[in-house]
């Protein structure tokens, strides 16, 4: 066996971790201090999310957005975490870079106050399947982790090098997951808060048939197909921190 082949069998494998699963842990040196997550934030949610690299306009653009929209996030129970595989300096001074000199979108002057981590040994973006090498080998893909406050992922998104990401998605996936855990019930395609949402489907030919006959506040498409009306003010006054 030659010296490459011992070396790629002593790499470490990380498999993607998976909706259900606990995120893994891991301790980390960001730009606000040292974090241990997920830990730090149990009981809030959490959005993990890596960006390819410092002083770059498409992450640029993003962190800005992130950073403008935290308070909407922090309202909504949710702590933002950011990472890429560039040095604690290097972070430090692309956030200044942004805060003293980039405008976009209508935002400037815009600071960066949540934590990015540093991960220039790769072993956070390895752990959550980051680096994926027929995109890069050297650089994070732009991934998304939503993570419950009992440290379970989500939800999760990837998206290439040159997207940015869609943030009115993000904290729309946000609310409609915790709209499921309050309120017991699924959320259709686009469904925002006020729309109807999706009740289970009938467990029992005796439920079902209740169902058709209207004698549940449903409205039935067929037996396996239900909505019912939830309040907009009732999701985001039971949701948002006030």
């Amino acid at each position: 066996m030659n010296t490459l082949e011992s070396t790629q069998q002593q790499e470490e494998v990380f498999t993607m971790p998976r909706i259900g699963d606990k995120a893994p842990e891991f301790t980390a040196t960001t730009t606000q201090g040292e974090i241990n997550f997920p830990s730090d934030y149990k009981g809030e949610w959490s959005i993990l999310f890596s960006h390819p690299a410092d002083f770059t306009p498409v992450c640029t653009s993003e962190f800005m957005t992130f950073a403008h929209l935290e308070d909407k996030f922090k309202k909504a129970n949710c702590n933002l975490v950011g990472l890429s595989i560039d040095g604690l300096y290097s972070h430090i001074a692309w956030l200044r870079t942004i805060k003293d000199k980039i405008k976009f979108n209508g935002m400037e002057k815009v600071e960066v106050k949540f934590p990015l981590i540093e991960d220039i040994s790769m072993n956070v973006a390895k752990k959550y399947g980051m680096i994926q090498p027929g995109e890069s080998k050297t650089q994070a893909v732009r991934a998304v982790f939503f993570v419950d406050p009992e440290g379970i992922v989500r939800a999760l998104i990837y998206y290439p090098l040159s997207l940015g990401r869609n943030f009115d998605e993000l904290y729309r996936a946000l609310i409609a997951m915790q709209t499921s855990d309050k309120f017991n019930v699924a959320t259709p395609a686009d469904w925002n808060p006020g729309d109807d949402v999706i009740v289970s489907p009938a467990g029992s030919c005796g439920v079902a048939e209740e169902r058709m006959t209207g004698t549940e506040d449903l409205e039935c498409q067929d037996w396996f197909f239900c909505t019912k009306k939830l309040d907009k003010d009732l999701v985001l006054n039971t949701i948002l921190k006030k």
